[in-house]
């Protein structure tokens, strides 16, 4: 696949944001990132049991239903163990992470990458500010669990991001790894959002939201995508996702970000893990090895975790707009 078309580029830049179905073909580039994922379950099933937290580790069951037993069984919630991110509070040496081959394979994947290059240009820059989100039912949720699980609240990309971000430009690139229906939580998205800037957003036990003063719900619509197909949002577009209603069904996705190089990523003690992804003026320069992408993320783990805490976002609670 080449970039996108003329119509595309229209929609994109009138809409702020697009669909493109069929970029990856989910058995050939998805299966080595869900069997990795697959071997982080063992792990988790395997200390759990050792512990004896929970009766069994469920080797016997496939993936999505190893991870609701053992949700089900342990009363906790995994979602930072699958993460190729770092939580923006508390981090350990040992916070879990999980920066793979081939979840960095999808990442770098050339027709990706052609469709990113055809809206940002050739020089890219894989910014460090990205989600692996595995949401569950969310009858299996407890209170206040995080946007890595569970229903994502509305808000811009820009609006998570320091305001160093503000001057560049980010291009959000949300997959999912499986369909991604209505039932078990798609993305949804106001048209034409992006049109009228930042708004405020307000720290929330979910994540940050923009306050419901702020968005037109009446043009808010559900965006259904099967796996491999991917949606393209601008750092502005209003946007979060549904609950899963499902019984049994989990939802993963991939929530990536690109920008051209030398731009700054809005989240500073991430920036050491992002790199050059494609580079047609210094090819030299693009990260090949995945290995260097995981060391570069464990050597961010250890900063973060010998510092303070540092900010991450620019709003505060008791805002008046938050009230």
């Amino acid at each position: 696949m080449a970039g996108l078309t003329v119509a595309q580029l229209r929609q994109f830049a009138e809409q702020g944001y697009l669909i493109v179905e069929d970029v990856l073909d989910p058995a050939r580039d998805f299966a080595p990132a869900m069997a990795e994922y697959a071997g982080v379950l063992d792990g988790i099933a395997n200390e759990l049991y050792t512990e004896g937290v929970v009766p069994s580790t469920y080797a016997e069951l496939p993936f999505k239903d190893r991870l609701l037993a053992l949700r089900a069984a342990s009363g906790r919630e995994f979602g930072q163990y699958f993460d190729f991110s770092l939580p923006q509070a508390g981090v350990r040496p040992d916070t879990p992470i999980h920066a793979g081959p081939a979840v960095f394979r999808v990442l770098t994947h050339p027709a990706l990458l052609d469709i990113v290059e055809s809206v940002i240009g050739p020089e890219i820059f894989s910014c460090p500010v990205q989600h692996t989100r595995i949401k569950m039912p969310v009858h299996t949720l407890h209170d206040g669990a995080g946007a890595l699980v569970a229903k994502t609240p509305w808000h811009q990309d820009n609006g998570v991001l320091m305001p160093e971000a503000d001057v560049a430009t980010i291009l959000t690139v949300w997959m999912p790894l499986n369909d991604a229906t209505v039932a078990n939580g798609c993305l949804q998205v106001v048209p034409r959002s992006h049109g009228g800037g930042l708004v405020a957003h307000c720290p929330r036990p979910e994540g940050l939201a923009i306050p419901d003063q702020f968005i037109d719900r009446q043009q808010a619509i559900p965006l259904p995508m099967r796996a491999g197909s991917i949606l393209l949002l601008t750092q502005r577009t209003m946007h979060g996702s549904l609950d899963n209603t499902t019984e049994h069904d989990v939802r993963i996705s991939f929530d990536l970000r690109y920008q051209p190089l030398g731009q700054p990523t809005g989240r500073p003690a991430f920036a050491e893990a992002g790199f050059v992804a494609r580079s047609a003026a210094h090819p030299e320069q693009e990260l090949r090895d995945p290995a260097t992408w995981e060391e570069n993320w464990l050597r961010v783990r250890a900063q973060l975790a010998a510092e303070n805490d540092p900010a991450f976002n620019r709003w505060r609670a008791d805002a008046p707009v938050c009230a």
